[in-house]
């Protein structure tokens, strides 16, 4: 499809020349529709986007450009609708575009990132502390929008940027002190710093001079106290193991694991240079950069006592990488909630004169919960993110065991249980806010990962019973036939806009629409055992959806499932 899309887009383009306007092929391109529905054609160029550029009326205009395609190939009706031009498909253009969709090549992405990098920040957890629900959002949003450009052809730096260094660390070096010992925490693990974390907060509600503890602990650890770095590393060691064996349930791994304390070196240039450039302003005692002009609230670069801030370090951070990587882009998966500080040190940035500010980006998004309940480490009210897994792969497993009683299904149930979990944090556009459920994110029907994951298992049940052998291209194909591949056609143009957008749910809401079109294919249409060229042509068809949807679960990060 994508030949006769060119021809369109330059015919399209030599049309508005000869009007004596100007628009490319390429902006030609982002104009063109798939029309819902298939009796109104195969593809659509809604013409009012040109009426503007041409001064004209846009059926005129669709009547006369109607005129310039008669004689294409491919091309079996043109029809101008009011101030719509629709395009109708011949029969043999979908033998071809099936032909393309059993291909693992896909040139026009892989072009797209040819020679150009992104850095891609997410997860990103706080050492300490266990994973809780809301770090799921950013671990698999971040893991999604890396494995959509890696595929677009990008050079990829997965970062693991550690909250290893900051008040929070004070807090928890004067509880530890106060509360606990290495014997406990070798014990303990992890838990154990969340228990004094924890009594940190409730401790400190009775008497404040605890926090003026902390923040004179951090002063001694940015300092270099022997012992407090000592006990600050042991914090990060005790955390890095319960981390990794996470990311590992999940198939997730990082290029670069570094931390906010890497950067404490390089933090004085990043003050230094501010100064220099009469940026760093003194506010109560505190030294920030005045954004009133932005319409912001000053960002702050060092507190009263010295200590450095999050922009401080940020900005440290995002410097050391672009000398480190020459990003082309450098992307931070993080809770709305922060876009306000985003905004301010990308502004910083850019105020400093850096060629780079332009290309940082802040990809945010919602807030999950789980029936409601809102999530808080101060004071213990979490959702720990393995007892969500543990859940939902206990259910699945129950599910599972109904349809394939009497197997070992926890291999399959570990899959569809993390998957319905995944799928359910990238089925809607990131910025909505999620309430997770069960019932929503288990079942094996509807907008569901199982549903996915089931639908490809199906084609590939039906592949391994089937002998795709014979030929299949003199076939011409009908209805739920040409509805399934037209579908599987927007697959490259849906990665390209996920890609643009850093939305994953562009993907999980075109492998839902594969899903249904499949499942009314496969109930509708004889596969195995019908005629020699239909079957052919059939199994050819249930061969590229199961490409497709693999490649949609590869790049939403979920296990593809063999067998269901």
């Amino acid at each position: 499809m994508a030949d006769i899309k060119t021809i369109i887009c330059e015919t399209v383009a030599e049309y508005v020349a000869s009007k004596g306007a100007s628009l490319s092929a390429d902006e030609v391109a982002d104009f063109l529709e798939t029309p819902a529905d298939s009796k109104l054609g195969d593809l659509a160029l809604p013409c009012f986007r040109l009426s503007k550029l041409l001064r004209g009326n846009p059926a005129m205009i669709s009547a006369e450009l109607a005129e310039r395609f008669n004689a294409v190939d491919g091309i079996e009706k043109i029809a101008p609708t009011g101030p719509y031009l629709n395009f109708f498909f011949a029969g043999d253009k979908y033998i071809s575009d099936l032909e393309g969709l059993l291909s693992d090549e896909y040139p026009n992405l892989t072009k797209m990132g040819e020679n150009k990098t992104i850095v891609l920040d997410f997860s990103s957890p706080n050492i300490a502390k266990r994973f809780h629900l809301g770090h799921l959002g950013t671990t698999v949003i971040g893991n999604a929008v890396r494995n959509i450009y890696k595929f677009c052809g990008y050079k990829t730096v997965a970062l693991n940027y550690l909250g290893d260094w900051g008040t929070q660390n004070g807090k928890q070096i004067v509880a530890f002190k106060k509360w606990s010992s290495k014997e406990q925490l070798e014990k303990e693990g992890i838990k154990e710093l969340e228990r004094i974390y924890v009594m940190f907060g409730k401790e400190a509600e009775k008497d404040p001079s605890l926090n003026d503890q902390a923040r004179a602990a951090f002063r001694e650890l940015e300092n270099g106290n022997k012992e407090y770095l000592e006990i600050w590393q042991l914090f990060k060691d005790i955390s890095l193991r319960e981390y990794t064996q996470t990311y590992k349930r999940l198939g997730i791994d990082f290029d670069v694991w570094d931390g906010e304390s890497l950067y404490t070196d390089k933090m004085p240039a990043i003050v230094d240079e501010l100064r220099e450039k009469e940026l760093l302003k003194i506010d109560d005692g505190a030294s920030i950069v005045d954004l009133s002009e932005y319409n912001m609230p000053p960002a702050l670069i060092l507190k009263r006592d010295g200590s450095t801030l999050y922009p401080t370090r940020d900005i440290a951070a995002a410097n050391y990488r672009y000398n480190t990587y020459n990003f082309d882009i450098c992307a931070y998966v993080t809770s709305a909630g922060q876009s306000l500080h985003f905004a301010q040190w990308f502004k910083v940035t850019e105020l400093m004169g850096k060629e780079w500010a332009k290309d940082l980006v802040h990809i945010p998004y919602g807030t999950m919960s789980f029936g409601g309940e809102k999530l808080a480490s101060r004071t213990g009210n979490i959702i720990l993110l393995n007892d969500v897994f543990d859940e939902a792969v206990a259910k699945a497993l129950a599910i599972i065991d109904e349809k394939k009683a009497g197997e070992d299904n926890k291999d399959i149930a570990e899959a569809v249980g993390l998957g319905a979990v995944i799928f359910g944090a990238l089925s809607n556009s990131r910025i909505k806010d999620t309430n997770f459920t069960w019932e929503s994110a288990l079942s094996f029907e509807g907008n569901t990962g199982p549903y996915v994951q089931y639908t490809y298992a199906r084609a590939a049940s039906v592949l391994r019973r089937g002998n795709m052998e014979g030929d299949w291209k003199s076939y011409t194909p009908v209805g739920e036939e040409t509805e399934l591949i037209r579908k599987l056609c927007e697959f490259e143009n849906v990665v390209e806009r996920a890609a643009n957008d850093y939305e994953p749910s562009h993907i999980s809401r075109f492998a839902l629409g594969v899903c249904t079109l499949y499942n009314q294919f496969y109930h509708n249409c004889r596969i195995l055992g019908s005629d020699g060229e239909t079957e052919q042509f059939r199994l050819a068809l249930t061969s590229a959806t199961r490409n497709i949807l693999g490649r949609c679960l590869d790049l939403l990060g979920m296990r593809r499932t063999e067998e269901i």
